[in-house]
């Protein structure tokens, strides 16, 4: 995963790379129209009991539609991940006050739901994120570990692995979609499982 203008952010508790300008604004526009046209509240596979813990909402992407066929082709060719083990991509959109707090991404391997999300294609891998817009303040991303705060910017691309070198889930890569303070922000996010999806 080193290309042109990748940054990889220093650090031996995560893998992380970020990479502006992945996607040129005019696409950008095309994917926020989409995620506007098919939005939906968002879930979470544990909210810790929290009822605002996830408050954005969701939009699952056809990848038959051209804008988003173009994404996914670029997203593989960046990892050069088997696409066949990346789930479908998704976007969301978070209003003013709207956040995803701490989170990580992988399962909990003693967790409630890991079975029925883990059984076919294993755990998450790779998470690729894609911010689409710039909101007029707040919604940086922020990895608590490294300490390291994320701002949107239209078309830049993150990248983590949410393992570590043996397999096991990273702790360190725990993320915090944080609060809008001004306008939209709108990203979308693929991920990929140790086995093929599906």
């Amino acid at each position: 995963m080193t290309r042109d203008g990748v940054q990889k952010v220093p650090s031996p508790k995560l893998t992380l790379f970020i990479r502006k300008q992945f996607l040129e604004p005019e696409l950008c526009e095309r994917i926020i129209d989409l995620i506007d046209a098919s939005r939906r509240p968002s879930t979470v596979g544990d909210s810790n009991g929290d009822p605002l813990f996830r408050t954005s909402e969701t939009c699952d992407l056809d990848s038959s539609d051209a804008a988003v066929a173009e994404v996914e082709r670029r997203i593989t060719a960046f990892t050069g991940i088997d696409p066949t083990h990346g789930e479908p991509v998704q976007g969301q959109r978070y209003e003013v006050g709207q956040e995803f707090k701490a989170h990580t991404d992988y399962f909990e391997p003693n967790g409630l739901d890991y079975d029925k999300y883990c059984s076919v294609a294993g755990q998450r891998t790779w998470t690729v994120m894609l911010y689409l817009n710039e909101p007029e303040a707040g919604g940086a991303t922020r990895f608590r570990a490294v300490d390291k705060m994320v701002k949107p910017e239209t078309g830049k691309l993150l990248a983590w692995n949410n393992l570590r070198l043996d397999g096991t889930p990273n702790p360190s890569t725990l993320h915090h979609a944080m609060k809008v303070r001004g306008g939209l922000k709108y990203v979308i996010t693929k991920w990929f499982r140790e086995r093929p999806w599906g």
